[in-house]
């Protein structure tokens, strides 16, 4: 009876997920709109080819690209869609044509403003929201404020609809003095993946236009954007003056109420996204949570309070009575004077004092402090570093390399000289720091004891650790083969192209196999899709691959499996070029069961797996996941693989 009911829960879950896409399809559009957009789409385009390479071509593309996406993806979800788009191509026709005629107005503009950049993921333009307050002007000799501003789950968030309410609301808070970033995140997926690196390029490119204080840099947001504030905030906690985080979730497990649990490498990747799990990291931020008393997202902020106090942390919370699932006035105005004031005293670079716990290499930082290796992925990391008297003291656990860094000004004057740096209790001296009081220092452990300097050779490290979803926050290229793989195969590359366009609101990079060059080599991560024989790529790296494929078989460690029935998935750095990644057979890994609840959305396989084409395709896997596993610090298959 259990295994019945188990199999209809799942047969339910993937035809909920069929049943109801994200994004929902759109609705009709007259034949009439069609040719008005086809036609201000074309002029526009022709306008932007005219401009040539101009640096702020980006400004003009996202009202392009919003209509023409939503044309060809079914992507109007109200009859009043259409002549959104429409407004938003008359915008883009006025600024291309400012830039002919060498003016930017936009660039000077107080109050909503749109804007774009160029994402090094994949070379799309991705658009974002600006609040600027009237008292900015790039002239004065100060830096403003900026609070970074995470939105809600909308399944209906195409880039229309984005751009078209960042044209007409300022949004929930417009704190004075304050620029406010609206970020788009490509779409809606918490700021997850290359979600999350949407907030550092948008950071990026605003911090290129306007005068921003590094020091007074805030992250708020409500319901998804409230999960995103948690992540974010416990993850880079050393890089924010405050976090504001307005409901939404903190982990996945609590969240989602689940009875029956996915395979324990699911379990073990909840440690990328889970903010409870990095709570401590909190300690190097001040945090105000806010709820609702009776929103049923009082969870998230009641779960964090609970860890917050294994960690000596009570937590701030700002509660509004009796309110749902919104900011209560009242309590809108005491987050607000709390945010303010400790906005006003703006970050501290460089503490005396800073914890940090992380469990992958992705997130390796905290203020002046780096962590360059871990004893396993995955499990607890952590650094507990003081500057004492005329030296520093760590402890550490979990952890074989660190990197103490001062920029200029930064290191305490007493470090001047010989200093000295105590390693869980082993004494190191190492020369302090440079006139200019920036100190840069590296250890590693060899043979159980910390020595001055780093590791080498192939290993793990930050940006180069896995999983297969890694490989997706960077630049990457999608290389398909010449010859034909199996129907599987060739099935899941299309819905890797077209789910990137659906759920990250870019298009993916693609080149055949005898298209690579070596600069694609060395700017890329590469993604390969076949097999040894079917792609050539993927047949000149295959005998250095620590999955073994050729012929009739798969081979994993002293496991094999039938290549008529099974395929390989996993991520290795690229022989070719060890300083990016190769993915063999997969995209981002989580689905269309996944789509349909953020907590949901995390990494769904390891860094290696392989996959029974046996079992049909759904909503939650390529197929069944026979085997799984990690790779170990060094890149090797751990002992006891396959599992």
């Amino acid at each position: 009876m259990k295994l019945k009911f188990l199999c209809f829960s799942l047969l339910a879950a993937t035809i909920w997920a069929q049943d109801r896409p994200i994004p929902p399809p759109g609705v009709a559009v007259s034949e009439a709109d069609q040719k008005e957009l086809k036609a201000g789409i074309e002029r526009l385009s022709g306008l932007i080819a005219g401009l040539g390479n101009h640096a702020l071509l980006p400004d003009v593309i996202i009202f392009r690209d919003a209509a023409k996406y939503a044309l060809e993806n079914n992507e109007f979800f109200r009859p009043d869609e259409p002549a959104k788009a429409r407004a938003l191509l008359t915008e883009g026709v006025n600024r291309a044509e400012a830039l002919r005629n060498g003016e930017a107005p936009w660039t000077r503009a107080t109050g909503l403003v749109v804007r774009g950049y160029v994402s090094k993921i994949d070379g799309s333009v991705q658009p974002y929201g600006l609040v600027v307050p009237t008292s900015y002007d790039a002239r004065l000799p100060r830096s403003w404020r900026l609070d970074a501003w995470f939105h809600g789950r909308a399944e209906q968030l195409s880039e229309v609809n984005f751009l078209s309410e960042r044209m007409s609301r300022p949004g929930e808070f417009t704190p004075r003095d304050a620029i406010v970033l609206h970020l788009y995140g490509r779409y809606c997926n918490a700021s997850k993946f290359a979600g999350e690196i949407d907030l550092f390029e948008a950071l990026d490119a605003v911090k290129k236009q306007y005068r921003i204080d590094d020091n007074r840099i805030v992250m708020r947001g409500f319901s998804m954007g409230g999960a995103a504030a948690w992540h974010i905030g416990a993850h880079y906690a050393g890089m924010w003056a405050a976090v504001a985080p307005g409901a939404g979730f903190s982990e996945s497990r609590e969240f989602l109420k689940l009875k029956e649990m996915p395979p324990v490498w699911e379990q073990k990747l909840w440690r990328m996204y889970d903010a409870t799990d990095y709570a401590a990291n909190f300690v190097n931020v001040p945090l105000v949570a806010y709820s609702g008393e009776i929103d049923g997202q009082k969870q998230a902020a009641d779960l964090m309070a609970k860890y917050l106090e294994k960690e000596g942390i009570p937590m701030a919370h700002v509660i509004g009575p009796q309110t749902g699932h919104r900011y209560h006035p009242v309590a809108r105005e005491e987050l607000n004077q709390k945010i303010d004031a400790i906005a006003a005293q703006g970050r501290e670079a460089y503490p005396r004092r800073v914890r940090f716990v992380t469990y992958t290499l992705r997130y390796n930082r905290m203020k002046w402090v780096t962590v360059d290796g871990l004893a396993q992925h995955w499990e607890k990391g952590s650094v507990d570093a003081m500057i004492s008297g005329a030296g520093v003291d760590v402890k550490t656990a979990g952890v074989t390399g660190l990197t103490l860094e001062f920029g200029p000004g930064g290191a305490p004057v007493e470090l001047v000289g010989r200093t000295a740096v105590t390693l869980d209790g082993k004494r190191i001296d190492v020369t302090g720091p440079a006139s200019d009081r920036s100190w840069k220092v590296s250890f590693v452990k060899q043979g159980g004891q910390w020595v001055a300097g780093s590791a080498s050779g192939l290993r793990k490290v930050h940006g180069l650790q896995g999983p297969i979803d890694d490989a997706f926050m960077d630049s990457f290229l999608i290389v398909t083969g010449s010859g034909k793989s199996s129907e599987r195969i060739e099935a899941e590359q299309a819905r890797a192209i077209k789910e990137w366009r659906r759920q990250f609101r870019g298009e993916a990079r693609v080149k055949k196999d005898s298209e690579v060059t070596e600069a694609n080599l060395a700017a890329h991560h590469i993604v390969v899709w076949g097999t040894p024989a079917t792609n050539s790529l993927l047949g000149k790296i295959a005998d250095r691959l620590p999955v073994q494929w050729a012929g009739e078989q798969v081979k994993v460690g002293t496991a094999t499996y039938s290549a008529a029935t099974h395929y390989p998935a996993f991520v290795y750095p690229n022989p070719l070029n060890p300083a990016r990644y190769v993915v063999v057979n997969s995209g981002f890994t989580f689905r269309e069961f996944d789509y349909l609840n953020n907590a949901r959305q995390i990494s769904k396989l390891p860094d290696w797996a392989v996959i029974d084409t046996t079992t049909p395709a759904d909503g939650k896997y390529p197929g069944k996941v026979v085997a799984a596993g990690f790779f170990d610090e060094q890149w090797k298959l751990t002992p006891g693989s396959p599992r």
